[in-house]
């Protein structure tokens, strides 16, 4: 899978863009937000939905960088918002991989394993 996290890290934009998107953030709902920006029904998996979205949120940053008679602030703030939502999502979903896991054995790992 690419890098989703490293992508946005990568990515820079104006702060009152960033901080709108955040004040936004918090209201997040995959269900309502995502769907109609995608403008589909059935849901990706957040790494794809993410992928998506960075595509999406590149073309926007263009726009504000070159084509400012198309360009709408308030859907680039979507985008922003939405992105965040779905990284959050991604990120919580993921294993803890700074936890110890204990080592198992016998029977107990087999089973666990499979």
């Amino acid at each position: 899978m690419t890098d989703v996290f490293g992508m946005l890290r990568r990515m820079k934009r104006p702060g009152l863009l960033i901080r709108a998107a955040r004040n936004g953030a918090d209201q997040y709902n995959r269900n309502e937000h995502l769907a109609r920006l995608l403008e589909i029904e059935a849901l990706p998996r957040s790494g794809l939905g993410l992928i998506q979205l960075i595509e999406i949120e590149r073309d926007l940053n263009l726009q504000r960088q070159s084509d400012r008679c198309r360009y709408s602030c308030a859907r680039h703030v979507e985008v922003l918002i939405v992105i965040m939502g779905e990284a959050r999502l991604l990120r919580a979903s993921l294993p803890d991989l700074t936890a110890v896991q204990p080592i198992a054995s016998g029977t107990e790992a087999f089973l666990s394993a499979t």
